[in-house]
């Protein structure tokens, strides 16, 4: 397996991971109360949001030519840096 393939491989699981996360938010999401519903949603739909935008860059990575790969690496590795931190603080909210 080369470097892009593994990267790509890696970054592929982590977004695994956000959907599993995402799942067992829901679950909790779905048993809270009335109130302490609307404000998991609200987070269900920001870490879902930022989910989104990671798979929109890993695909933008995954079709980057062997040229562009290390400009678009580049940049996938800032967006992704954002994306984690932003994930993390709405999951981190409600845990």
């Amino acid at each position: 397996m080369s470097d892009r393939d593994h990267y790509i491989e890696k970054a592929k699981a982590r977004i695994e991971q956000w959907n599993a996360e995402i799942a067992k938010m829901k679950a909790r999401a779905d048993e809270a109360e009335a109130d302490a519903k609307i404000d998991f949603r609200r987070q269900l739909d920001e870490m879902r949001a930022e989910r989104d935008k990671a798979e929109a860059r890993l695909t933008e990575l995954r079709d980057a030519s062997d040229k562009a790969w290390d400009d678009v690496k580049s940049g996938f590795e800032k967006a992704w840096d954002d994306i984690s931190a932003a994930f993390d603080s709405a999951r981190t909210r409600y845990q």
